[in-house]
């Protein structure tokens, strides 16, 4: 990856293996990543689906995948951003077992690498507002993000 976007913060994760399976710490609140505990939840995307585009304007997000493998990916479209234009991937999951912390105002989505269906568990710094939520969206193909989301061959 060439520039990390002004503001997201990747933390490596680590597994800690015993003869009766694993465990592997998510987010903690000693870590610099951690900011506030709003909530927790899992979003699962399907194979051959793309859930993109959007983006908070308050809340950060701290995504891990836990199942399969998930390609993440954020656009900066601050104006005011020294990253603003530059696109991040990330390809994250059992193979890669990362934190991606996501800062308000940056386009993030996902899609289902393989044939599996990706699992991301998310610790948002806010609580999910049902009757004003925190959350504009575009659609995944929308012209003013210059990323497609096609499998890259070669």
């Amino acid at each position: 990856m060439k520039t990390v976007i002004e503001g997201v913060r990747v933390r490596e994760l680590r597994l800690i293996p015993d003869e009766r399976g694993y465990l592997m710490e998510m987010l903690r609140s000693d870590w610099p990543e951690f900011d506030r505990f709003g909530q927790c939840y899992v979003t699962a995307c399907y194979p051959g689906v793309v859930k993109a585009w959007h983006y908070h304007r308050k809340q950060w997000d701290h995504f891990v995948c836990v199942h399969g493998m998930a390609k993440v990916v954020l656009f900066d479209a601050r104006k005011d951003s020294p990253t603003q234009g530059t696109i991040n991937e990330f390809h994250m999951g059992n193979l890669n077992p990362i934190l991606v912390k996501i800062p308000p105002f940056v386009y993030h989505g996902f899609t289902a690498e393989g044939d599996e269906t990706a699992l991301i568990v998310n610790f948002p710094t806010e609580l999910y507002n049902y009757s004003n939520p925190d959350e504009f969206r575009v659609p995944y193909d929308d012209p003013g993000i210059p990323y497609s989301w096609g499998v890259k061959h070669g």
